[in-house]
């Protein structure tokens, strides 16, 4: 039987964009001031997920919210389960916006808005992908669930939660990533480096800060220094105007008598692919590094201006390792936070390591390195290990078949540093939406999707959920 995938996905284009429109509406940035019972991870993202879920009731799919963590919506009959699994939660929108994050604006082409890359854009495009073969009536032999959580982009608490109350689906795939497809995700830790904050010498820090989110480059950081003299003070002045003019950063400072209040404005980047950005806070530890503060702001500074910055993958501190397929670990330095009134202060370093090494490896040898400046390690947040399915799985077969059919373009497998929900099974991958040569704004100011890319992401799901279904 022979399908016009096309022409089914022009016949929604508009009910396509105006339902995703709505979705990234949602501020879904997770709030943890604002948990509650009915909001595991704050009013955002389980508005994003209701909202979500709410397109699968007025579409008459089965549809669960399961406790406001996550939900699915789901069609068709059989023993098995095509799991298909997208997140409506969204890193924090950040500065340097040209148009408000959460009012979605089209303009040449693109539709600007936080998440309409990452991941409500490709969630609805496969979403719509669902509902047209739901509307046409097409015969399946498998379950089709779509899994929508909304702590991806944190804990993945969502998925914890979800998964002590539902099945898990046989094999399926994420559409967070790129095309052709991602067979292979790199481990994900994160190592939390405590300094004490204790210092008292002619320059004093009372207070460092930078980054959002341990899976993002700080595009921000600013810090409060305090000089016993005028004349210290001036000159760090002077000194920061010149630092500022040599390299890839921008800033300002602000005196206080004897205080000055330092601030640094450098480039994003996905946590994943640090070495895109520009790391505003080793920037600024970087250049204060140079001066003679004591005690725990000298290792603080020391650390993080010396070992890590500039430092993608990990040599400064040791930890640097290659993996044949699955390629090179990579480090980010995402959340720095010194405060004079708190005992310690934390950097958390995210890394994205390859089979061959291990989580444990990665936090004794940094440990070895830098121990020296009164550290205190501990690995913080959610854990995952390195993912693999082999290209010979015929999951994989299938989806760079539908690829290769639907673009023209050979598909080969890719091993990314992104972790994303195709993990969550033994056979799962990660398929779409961006495509080869496409601009990657994911995590980044003006995040924006090509309506283009968009609506041929949507295309390509359908045959391939058909595909894999029937």
């Amino acid at each position: 039987m022979a399908i016009d995938w096309q022409k089914e996905v022009d016949a929604r284009k508009d009910d396509l964009l105006d339902d995703l429109k709505e979705l990234l509406k949602v501020k879904s940035e997770r709030d943890d001031d604002k948990i509650t019972a009915d909001a595991p991870f704050g009013p955002g993202p389980r508005d994003g997920l209701k909202q979500m879920l709410s397109y699968g009731e007025r579409d008459g799919f089965t549809v669960k919210n399961v406790d406001n963590y996550a939900g699915h919506i789901e069609f068709g009959e059989g023993e098995e389960t095509l799991g298909i699994f997208g997140h409506m939660d969204v890193v924090p929108a950040g500065d340097d916006w040209d148009t408000d994050p959460y009012d979605p604006v089209v303009k040449d082409g693109k539709l600007f808005a936080r998440g309409s890359s990452d991941d409500k854009g490709p969630s609805i495009a496969a979403y719509y992908a669902m509902k047209i073969i739901k509307e046409l009536n097409l015969p399946l032999s498998k379950k089709v669930r779509f899994v929508v959580g909304s702590d991806e982009e944190s804990g993945w608490g969502d998925m914890d939660h979800y998964f002590e109350k539902e099945e898990t689906p046989d094999f399926g795939f994420s559409p967070d990533a790129e095309f052709p497809i991602i067979n292979g995700e790199k481990g994900n830790v994160s190592i939390e480096v405590h300094i004490e904050t204790a210092n008292d010498g002619d320059y004093v820090l009372e207070q460092f800060q930078g980054g959002l989110r341990a899976n993002m480059v700080p595009t921000s950081a600013f810090a409060r220094v305090k000089t016993v003299t005028a004349e210290q003070a001036d000159a760090m002045d002077i000194a920061f105007s010149e630092y500022l003019g040599i390299n890839p950063i921008t800033g300002s400072s602000d005196r206080e008598e004897n205080t000055i209040i330092f601030r640094v404005a450098g480039k994003g980047s996905h946590g994943a692919s640090p070495q895109f950005g520009h790391n505003a806070a080793t920037w600024l530890a970087n250049f204060l590094d140079k001066y003679d503060f004591a005690d725990g702001a000298k290792n603080f500074l020391h650390v993080a201006g010396s070992y890590i910055h500039e430092d993608f993958y990990g040599k400064n501190l040791g930890v640097d390792f290659k993996d044949p397929k699955m390629g090179q670990l990579t480090m980010n330095a995402g959340i720095f936070d010194f405060d004079i009134n708190k005992d310690h202060s934390l950097i958390n370093l995210n890394f994205r390591y390859p089979q061959g090494t291990s989580a444990d490896t990665i936090q004794a040898v940094i440990n070895d390195t830098i121990g020296e400046y009164g550290v205190s390690l501990s690995i913080g947040g959610h854990h995952m290990l390195p993912h693999y399915v082999p290209q010979e799985d015929p999951l994989v077969e299938t989806l760079l078949d539908v690829y290769e059919e639907h673009t023209g373009e050979k598909g080969e497998e890719q091993i990314i540093g992104g972790g994303t929900y195709g993990r969550l099974l033994e056979r799962g991958v990660a398929f779409g939406a961006m495509f080869p040569g496409a601009k990657d704004t994911m995590h980044q100011a003006n995040e924006f999707m090509v309506l283009d890319d968009l609506y041929r992401a949507a295309v390509i799901y359908a045959d391939a959920i058909y595909r894999l279904a029937k």
